[in-house]
């Protein structure tokens, strides 16, 4: 049965991860998914050489996205996605890290199916897994980590999540999107009974050009921040696990830490 990369169906959807920014990264179906591509519907953050994969006379349209500032909002999103399949385009949309994993891409898949149009998803790596390779931190551990978790840092309010259980001895927490709220998240794990002193690490614009991977203690989250001026994007590693990251810049990071509770 053919696919939605088939050369003669015209008129589909095609959500594709282009994972957390080096174009390495993609995988072999999201490249033949930009080639084939009439539209690209793209997030603000995708590396050039990435949109270069498309035919030079493909359509790229960004739809960046930023703190508290939306070009457009996702119904108008959709909705774009929708008139340019109609229209009989082949439109690729691009998203960065995986479509499924706080990319919205289940709000777009509902909308072009409620259209009646066809749809494929091609998975991309996602910036928790991508970032931490690039770091040398593994997420799980035979030794230190049985459980990991992905959660939003600033998804409906911190207020509405429940965090309990989630970070702590033998599990691991990665936090996206928590640049802007680290002082909040750092209270909310520590009233959930989280130690202070749990290794944490900041991985910020991990593959792409001046990454950093800076570690501290849960308690000095937010103060590393402000000391660092660390930018989105980024994620956050709570757990034991970070100490198995590169030794020389965990040491550096822990001993700004201590020097602040000092």
């Amino acid at each position: 049965m053919a696919t939605l990369l088939d050369p003669d169906a015209r008129g589909r959807v095609i959500l594709v991860g282009a994972g957390p920014g080096d174009p390495g990264l993609l995988t072999v179906r999201a490249v033949e998914a930009l080639k084939a591509a009439d539209v690209v519907v793209h997030d603000g953050l995708i590396d050039l050489r990435v949109l270069d994969i498309a035919p030079a006379l493909a359509q790229r349209i960004s739809v960046a996205k930023r703190r508290a500032r939306h070009t457009l909002p996702q119904e108008a999103i959709n909705a774009l996605i929708v008139a340019h399949v109609r229209a009989g385009s082949v439109v690729v949309r691009l998203k960065g890290g995986d479509p499924f994993i706080f990319g919205r891409g289940g709000e777009e898949v509902e909308a072009v199916r409620a259209a009646g149009l066809p749809v494929e998803v091609i998975p991309g790596v996602s910036a928790a897994l991508g970032c931490a390779a690039e770091a040398m931190l593994p997420l799980t551990h035979r030794d230190h980590a049985s459980a990991v978790s992905f959660v939003a840092g600033q998804c409906k309010g911190l207020s509405e999540q429940d965090w309990s259980g989630l970070a702590g001895q033998g599990r691991t927490l990665v936090i996206y999107m928590g640049v802007a709220t680290a002082d909040q998240i750092a209270d909310k794990l520590m009233a959930d009974g989280v130690a202070p002193d749990m290794p944490v690490a900041v991985l910020e614009k991990g593959t792409q050009p001046g990454h950093r991977a800076l570690r501290t203690l849960l308690a000095d989250l937010g103060a590393m921040m402000m000391r660092e001026n660390v930018a989105s994007p980024a994620i956050i590693v709570v757990g034991e696990v970070v100490e198995l990251s590169d030794a020389e810049n965990r040491l550096a990071g822990y001993a700004r830490a201590a020097e602040t509770f000092a």
